[in-house]
């Protein structure tokens, strides 16, 4: 590889936000809030995410037509910068599961879905759990007004 290829392509970076001769791509908060919610749906043990209150209102918004997408990025903040992204989840873990491993799977799962994806460098994932999901417990649902 010649020299002048290798500086191009140290120059472009891992960063979000590429600042070529070509051209400028920035990602969104949005972008990494959808990735990190879909990745961290996939780890095991993680049952729902945000709050009680924030879950019974998306159950409503789910409801109405073109208002699902919400549910995607529930429980997740995202603050992306040009080169970097920092998040904060909001889990519902499974009752018997360890908090710890699921912690740190959601946490793996997320910064190397949000890296491989978008390119930006994740410095951190904070993740607070809201609840545990009981075995007997019954879903939040919120109540139906009209019959």
């Amino acid at each position: 590889m010649s020299e002048m290829t290798e500086q191009k392509i140290q120059g472009a970076g891992r960063g979000g936000t590429d600042t070529g001769a070509r051209g400028r791509t920035t990602i969104a908060d949005g972008v990494v809030e959808k990735i990190a919610g879909m990745a961290t749906r996939d780890v095991e043990g993680v049952h729902a995410m945000g709050s009680g209150l924030s879950r019974t209102f998306g159950a409503m918004r789910d409801r109405v037509p073109g208002g699902g997408t919400a549910s995607v990025t529930r429980g997740v903040k995202a603050e992306v910068g040009e080169k970097q992204a920092a998040l904060d989840l909001e889990i519902v873990v499974e009752y018997g599961v360890s908090i710890a491993d699921v912690a740190r799977d959601v946490r793996e799962n997320v910064i190397t879905a949000v890296e491989r994806m978008t390119g930006l460098e994740v410095v951190e994932v904070n993740i607070a759990v809201s609840d545990v999901k009981l075995p007997d417990e019954e879903e939040e649902e919120p109540e139906r007004r009209i019959q």
